[in-house]
């Protein structure tokens, strides 16, 4: 084992591995009043040891050479601060040992290394400096020999070097490492053992010193054993310390090291060593933000420079943060200039429609002519299939803007569009903000599709936060929860879509401008067919678009029996479906003819599974065709009275069937009542009225049915039941009846008025007031029928009676 006299320790050399001449130490005298002194920084040498010590002073190695040139005896004395370069008497401890220097080593780095044997100890009187150069300043001293008491070999002391032993193998246990053991000589006397371990053992200088100076080798036994107890409980107190704090300190390392493995990771992806902070702070500054917007974004990032990157605060902030900076601040793209060119691509994208486009094309210029003027908000309203989304796209190609679209059915909770506050768990920016970013600007073409699907419930009312994003005096500062601050919604051009405007609520309405979209005629939906849908097909499949053709006979069969909708989307699918047999055909190597004939529709898709509503051929009395208006366009519908006799003394009774909704109940109440009323003018027996049983019945009983049009329809067909007198043929009428006998307008006219051509019908008996209404729709639509306006039901009985 080695110590040292300076501070940088060095391996140490075994005595038994050299080679040297004992006898020159034999007998050596002490000159105790002129002593030279070796003083050591960290090692307090005890009698009877063998040490080899690292010679860290010149005055060291110049003093071991000379005692080893010229052997004799020299004073080992440790110092009381280890830090001192040149100690004087006053820096060492009293007490030493007497020693003899073996051997002086050059060790290969240099540097050189003295092999002592201690024997008796001193006590230090007085100690001056060697004047002579050649001794470099080595100290000398006057000395008096101390000798220390034996210690007997009994049971008692046995036991205690026993126990000495025990301890000093607890402490290499618990405070050393496996290769930094120290060898107790355990076959040696108690002294020696003792004096082995009291210059070994890891204990503090004072209390080596006061080891050195015990005057009897009992009493410093006894004091190391005393120095080792504490040293092992000591040791104990550590390592429960240690126990204790080495999860935290585990668990602290590892999320260092992943944040450092995270840092690395960012900067192989990104190639900077730039923190989250400064990349969103480079954003901020290249991206327009409105003044209050900047002042907070800066507040937000200076907050992010505050937390720790382990925090999960840190990962909702960089969120927030990258969720801001990525909206289109400011950020417009430029609409196109050619007002020609804009027509002909809403032209070539929808047939028909003209109102619609025409509304479009006006919105258009006013954009070409003022850029700076308002957007303003459409809703389409009109049934499934007619094209209404479609238009969205449409008018952003044509204004060579973004196309963004939300699907808003079902939609039951306001936060879906304003978003979640930033501290809410899993918060998101609402739908509106999300597609404002996806955009990447700040003036697309925004599609709010099925708007009158919107649902409310506990999470609030979603359509009341769109009036909000669709009042263009107040969209300029939409709010959304997440973000926090306003953003400018004044650009965007919003079309809203719906197929009946009975659930939007009324404030919702008043922002919006309503343009109905009406069902396609057949002539239309056969144009549609041969210029959109099987050309798409087509190019999908991969084949040319003269690979399969349709007859217009063959179109008019599917449009008639194979479908029953106001638009063309079970038209699309149909035509999909001939060409998936021709497909199956082509790969069976079967030949088969490019055009698609009428007679071949039933061999491809089956057995029709419409029938055309067509009015009856033949009147009969107390059966009148009326119209009515669903979800998928107009319809006809039959109404049929029958009268029975009623029980003998029991008046008559109405009796309603057909799926009826309460409102049309009340209106066969009311045209009951106005019959009764107007019997004797009607030429009715009021007897019969009174003794008829009378059952109005309307077929097809599993479709729901509802709405007061059928007022006049259901009069008409109680006066033809109780006089037996058929309507003119081919007739049909819609109108609300009241009590006093007026007719009342209704809606819906244009698709009533496409069913009733669908079914053959020539003439219709409409309100006065819904003249309006047919004077919009074009001849098209008029082709083949005769209008016939009625202000009470008197009138609407001359033309449904009249030959």
């Amino acid at each position: 084992m080695k110590h040292e006299d300076s501070n940088d320790p060095q391996q140490g050399v075994p005595i038994g591995s050299i080679s040297i001449d004992m006898n020159r130490f034999a007998n050596l005298p002490i000159d105790c009043d002129d002593l030279l002194i070796l003083p050591t920084r960290n090692l307090v040498l005890f009698p009877g040891m063998n040490m080899s010590i690292a010679l860290g002073r010149k005055s060291s190695v110049t003093l071991a050479e000379y005692a080893e040139a010229k052997p004799c005896y020299i004073g080992v004395v440790c110092q009381k601060d280890p830090d001192v370069d040149s100690p004087g008497i006053d820096d060492l401890s009293d007490t030493g040992v007497f020693a003899t220097v073996l051997k002086v080593i050059e060790l290969p780095d240099g540097t050189k290394t003295a092999l002592l044997r201690a024997t008796d100890k001193m006590r230090m009187f007085t100690a001056w400096v060697d004047s002579k150069p050649a001794m470099n300043g080595a100290l000398r001293a006057k000395v008096l020999p101390i000798s220390d008491s034996s210690a007997r070999e009994d049971k008692e002391y046995r036991t205690i070097i026993d126990n000495i032993v025990r301890l000093a193998r607890d402490v290499m246990k618990k405070g050393f490492n496996d290769e930094n053991h120290i060898p107790i000589p355990t076959d040696a006397p108690g002294w020696l053992i003792v004096n082995h371990l009291c210059t070994h053992m890891p204990i503090p200088l004072e209390e080596k010193f006061s080891l050195l100076a015990a005057n009897s080798d009992r009493k410093r036994a006894l004091k190391l054993l005393g120095a080792l107890q504490t040293e092992v409980e000591r040791l104990d107190i550590t390592r429960d310390i240690l126990e204790k704090t080495r999860s935290a300190i585990d668990d602290n390392q590892r999320s260092a090291f992943l944040q450092q493995q995270m840092e690395t990771i960012r900067e192989e992806l990104y190639g900077t060593d730039e923190s989250d902070a400064d990349n969103f702070e480079c954003r901020a500054e290249s991206t327009k933000l409105p003044d209050k917007t900047r002042v907070q974004v800066k507040k937000e990032i200076d907050k992010l420079r505050r937390l720790n990157p382990q925090s999960p605060d840190y990962s909702v902030q960089y969120s927030y943060l990258d969720k801001v900076l990525s909206l289109p601040w400011g950020k417009y793209r430029k609409t196109k200039n050619n007002f020609a060119q804009a027509e002909k691509q809403l032209n070539n994208d929808h047939y028909g429609l003209e109102k619609v486009k025409e509304r479009v094309i006006e919105q258009i210029g006013l954009y070409l002519d003022n850029p700076n003027g308002k957007a303003p908000i459409l809703c389409l309203v009109g049934p499934p299939g007619v094209g209404k989304t479609s238009i969205g796209r449409s008018i952003a190609a044509a204004m060579n803007r973004d196309y963004q679209r939300l699907s808003l059915g079902g939609l039951h909770d306001e936060a879906e569009l304003r978003g979640h506050r930033k501290t809410y768990i899993g918060a998101m920016p609402g739908r509106v903000i999300e597609a404002m970013s996806c955009a990447d600007s700040a003036n697309p073409v925004l599609v709010l599709d099925e708007i009158d699907k919107i649902g409310a419930d506990y999470r609030g009312d979603p359509s009341a936060a769109l009036l909000e994003v669709l009042d263009p005096e107040q969209n300029c500062h939409f709010h959304d929860n997440y973000v926090d601050v306003d953003f400018d919604l004044s650009k965007v051009f919003f079309v809203a879509t719906a197929n009946s405007l009975q659930n939007v609520s009324r404030p919702l309405l008043d922002r919006m401008e309503v343009i109905e979209i009406p069902g396609y005629l057949p002539e239309e939906k056969i144009e549609i067919a041969r210029r959109h849908l099987l050309p798409n097909l087509l190019k999908a499949q991969g084949w040319k678009s003269d690979t399969v053709t349709f007859s217009d006979a063959a179109l008019s069969e599917i449009i008639e029996n194979y479908t029953s909708e106001s638009g063309v989307r079970q038209l699309e699918k149909k035509l999909q479906a001939v060409i998936r047999k021709k497909v199956i055909a082509k790969l069976r190597r079967k030949p088969y003819k490019g055009e698609v004939q009428a007679e071949n529709i039933r061999e491809l898709l089956g057995t029709p599974p419409f029938r055309a509503d067509r009015v009856p051929e033949v009147s009969r009395p107390g059966v009148v065709t009326g119209l009515a208006w669903t979800e998928v366009g107009g319809a006809i519908l039959l109404a049929e009275v029958s009268l029975s006799q009623a029980p003998e003394k029991s008046p008559g009774k109405l009796t309603l069937t057909g799926n009826l909704g309460d409102v049309m109940k009340e209106s066969a109440a009311i045209a009951m009542q106005w019959v009764r009323a107007n019997a004797d003018s009607l030429g009715i027996d009021a007897s019969k009225l009174d003794s008829s049983n009378v059952h109005v019945h309307f077929p097809e009983g599993a479709i729901p049915k509802d709405g007061p049009s059928a007022g006049i329809t259901m009069a008409t067909a109680l006066v033809s039941a109780f006089t037996a007198k058929p309507v003119r043929e081919k007739l049909a009428m819609t109108g609300e009846i009241t009590l006093r006998g007026d007719v009342l307008p209704v809606g819906g006219i244009r698709e009533k008025l496409l069913a009733a051509r669908r079914a053959g019908v020539t003439d219709v008996i409409l309100c006065e007031d819904n003249r309006r209404d047919v004077d919009d729709i074009p001849e098209a639509y008029l082709r083949g029928i005769t209008p016939h306006y009625v202000r009470t039901v008197d009138d609407v009985l001359r033309e449904a009676f009249c030959s």
